[in-house]
């Protein structure tokens, strides 16, 4: 099982994603960098696009990047059932090249937010949350775009076939106003695409593995991302 971790110019979560794959037991990630293009992911079973700047945020965050030759790559495997998981930078890129609904506008209160934050995990099963229903997870974010709004329309079905997978809260697991850290509607802060193989969320994970980094709950997510690639 092989998870490829894709770097497009700006990148600068990709070793700590790889870092923490390699201690999950068949992890077995590699570094593939954008402009090498989709074949680089022909022996991919998986996808990480992890957090960063690609192409400075020029345009938009992720506007640039979601148009590279290596989103072709990305593309077909999605399209296939495998996982494919964008971490903030990364799911800024996913919903620009339209592989999930949606767009992550400038913060509410147009800073750089970076900070801890708690998230309650949808009551629904998905790849990413087994064993993790309903729970509350503390993960840190850090981005100036990650106001996630999509129309009323792309709302009603996120929540009827139980898309939105995230939700900032507070300690006790209620996603209140004063929970939300940017603004992003309904207090998202992660979804799926139909298929269910597809992840965004603006938290970080990886930063959030190891007991010494302050929270081991970013850790179960991407374990179960793992097993999902195995499974496939």
């Amino acid at each position: 099982m092989t998870t490829a971790v894709i770097r497009f110019p700006g990148t600068n979560n990709e070793y700590d994603v790889i870092s923490v794959l390699k201690a999950i037991p068949d992890g077995d990630p590699y570094l593939v960098k954008s402009r090498d293009g989709a074949k680089a992911l022909k022996d991919a079973d998986s996808i990480v696009i992890p957090g960063g700047f690609s192409y400075g945020d020029y345009l938009r965050a992720g506007a640039v990047a979601s148009v590279g030759d290596i989103m072709d790559g990305i593309r077909e495997l999605a399209s296939g059932g495998k996982p494919v998981l964008g971490i903030c930078n990364g799911f800024q890129i996913l919903t620009e090249a339209g592989l999930l609904p949606g767009v992550l506008l400038a913060n509410e209160s147009a800073h750089f937010i970076c900070r801890w934050v708690y998230l309650k995990v949808s009551s629904g099963t998905t790849t990413f949350t087994k064993g993790l229903e309903d729970a509350v997870l503390r993960i840190p974010i850090a981005h100036a775009e990650g106001n996630y709004y999509c129309s009323a329309e792309e709302l009603d079905v996120l929540k009827s076939n139980g898309r939105v997978v995230f939700r900032y809260c507070d300690s006790e697991g209620e996603a209140s106003i004063g929970a939300n850290p940017n603004g992003s509607i309904e207090n998202i802060a992660g979804i799926v695409n139909e298929k269910g193989n597809v992840l965004g969320m603006m938290p970080h994970p990886e930063r959030a593995s190891r007991s010494i980094l302050g929270s081991t709950d970013g850790l179960m997510i991407l374990e179960n991302f793992v097993r999902a690639s195995k499974e496939r």
